[in-house]
């Protein structure tokens, strides 16, 4: 498996148990639908949050969350409309973007509430 894969799957490890220790309950991991995915679904008190993880190695390229772009959130509306519907549920929900870098051995997490909108 390639190092990057390796190191995508521990962002998202590192996400749960962030969400976990914040006072979350993960309801789903890497939910599917229509070749779409959303990392994590989570609730916290009433509210449901569809969290993106992005993890890289370096910023060299730009921060992790940059690359949510518009045609990724479409894809996440739609995965979590799709989840809503299915589970006949009525709640607010939320789009967060979990954004870990590597530094070193170390890493950083950013937990980016409310890191965009659709309408």
């Amino acid at each position: 498996m390639a190092t990057h894969n390796e190191f995508g799957r521990k962002g998202e490890e590192l996400a749960a148990e962030h969400l976990l220790q914040n006072g979350y309950d993960i309801l789903e991991r890497n939910y599917t639908f229509d070749k779409a995915e959303i990392d994590i679904i989570a609730k916290k008190d009433d509210t449901l949050a569809a969290v993106e993880v992005k993890a890289r190695s370096s910023i060299d390229f730009g921060n992790p969350q940059d690359a949510v772009n518009s045609k990724k959130i479409q894809r996440l509306v739609k995965v979590i409309d799709h989840y809503i519907v299915t589970n006949n549920l009525d709640t607010e929900v939320r789009f967060d973007i979990i954004a870990i870098t590597k530094n070193g051995k170390n890493h950083t997490l950013e937990h980016l509430e409310d890191a965009f909108y659709h309408f």
